[in-house]
């Protein structure tokens, strides 16, 4: 055991601030005017749980982007936001009806099941993205009490698979799902990045064409913490309060999750930020799609590439840049671009690829 005498108490750097890679855009750090909206938020008292004067401010803020119905409840993060939101939407016997790659079925722990008490029925598709014909693969058997009833249409926007939906093919969803008796549900941890890409505003592919809720997603796009379930449809929930405190999602000092959001989103830091990671991941592409050997393997729409290449490639290129397999077995990896990745991150990886490929 160290003595404790000898133990640094003072805060200090434990990493080279000039290295970046291309595993996730939540390795980033948080952007210069969300920190300093955060000093500002400092000092003195404000009312716990959202009594504050941010949080009420957050409430305009998310009005100008998604209508006066809205209403915003700050949470810690995207699982969260998740099973929150879909616990809101569904009754003790209702299940969601999402694509196998959603984030909610692979990525979340079984937090949805587990925690919410929800049942996934997954439905496997090329490009990450639904279609009223794929939901109705499980749009069905509302009346068989053997069966968990399809009560929510989950989409991702854009999908994990880096791929965007369009606001009509939204739209169609919504349509085939509510004429279903079922409500639709978005999870918008990159909703910046799928605004950015289809050049409009965030309200056209949301609450304009008929989505219910949305989790809304801060950390990928800048923020140090903090997503938010924002309720679009206020007939479409109930007790959203209730469920987020049941949830452990109810923040006590929640100002510091607001003022992050205000700061992303009562000006264009969104998407700045947004604009600027899809813009580095386009160059990424357009690097890769240079060197032999390698293959893209879905359109590049937002801030991700995915691609295939030689397994022993990709373990040595991990040695100099961090980045992630998707599916180890198929040689499929995924890279990631975030707010500060810079141009020279981009083109050094670029030539790194390169080198270990011609080895």
């Amino acid at each position: 055991m160290a003595d404790p005498a000898t133990v640094r108490t003072d805060a200090r750097r434990h990493h080279d601030p000039q290295v970046r890679g291309f595993a996730s855009d939540n390795y980033a750090g948080v952007h210069p005017e969300v920190l300093a909206a955060l000093a500002l938020a400092n000092g003195g008292h404000q009312v716990a749980y959202g009594g504050d004067d941010y949080t009420e401010h957050l409430q305009r803020v998310m009005h100008s982007h998604f209508g006066p119905t809205a209403e915003a409840f700050p949470v810690f993060n995207g699982t969260g936001a998740n099973v929150t939101a879909l616990q809101a939407l569904t009754d003790r016997w209702g299940a969601v009806i999402c694509a196998g790659s959603a984030h909610i079925n692979v990525d979340e722990g079984g937090a949805p099941e587990r925690v919410g008490g929800l049942k996934l029925l997954t439905v496997p598709t090329p490009d990450g993205k639904l279609t009223p014909e794929l939901i109705d693969r499980e749009a069905y058997g509302w009346d068989d009490e053997h069966r968990a009833m399809p009560q929510v249409v989950s989409i991702t926007q854009n999908t994990e698979l880096g791929t965007v939906y369009t606001p009509d093919e939204i739209r169609v969803i919504c349509e085939h799902a509510h004429e279903r008796g079922m409500k639709v549900h978005l999870d918008g941890a990159r909703i910046a990045n799928a605004a950015a890409a289809l050049d409009v505003p965030m309200r056209t592919f949301t609450n304009t064409v008929g989505v219910d809720v949305l989790s809304f997603g801060g950390t990928k796009n800048g923020a140090l913490f903090g997503e938010a379930v924002v309720v679009l449809n206020p007939d479409s929930v109930r007790a959203m309060k209730h469920l987020r405190k049941l949830s452990m999602q109810l923040a006590s000092k929640m100002r510091f999750v607001s003022v992050q959001l205000e700061a992303l989103l009562a000006g264009d830091l969104w998407l700045r930020n947004a604009r600027h990671a899809n813009a580095m991941a386009q160059r990424l592409a357009d690097g890769v799609r240079t060197v032999d050997g390698v293959e893209i393997l879905y359109p590049v729409q937002a801030n991700a590439v995915f691609a295939r290449l030689p397994h022993e490639v990709s373990e040595r290129l991990q040695k100099r840049f961090r980045f992630y397999f998707w599916d180890e077995k198929a040689g499929d990896v995924r890279w990631m671009c975030s707010f500060d990745t810079r141009e020279e991150d981009v083109d050094a990886f670029v030539l790194a690829l390169k080198e270990e490929m011609a080895r």
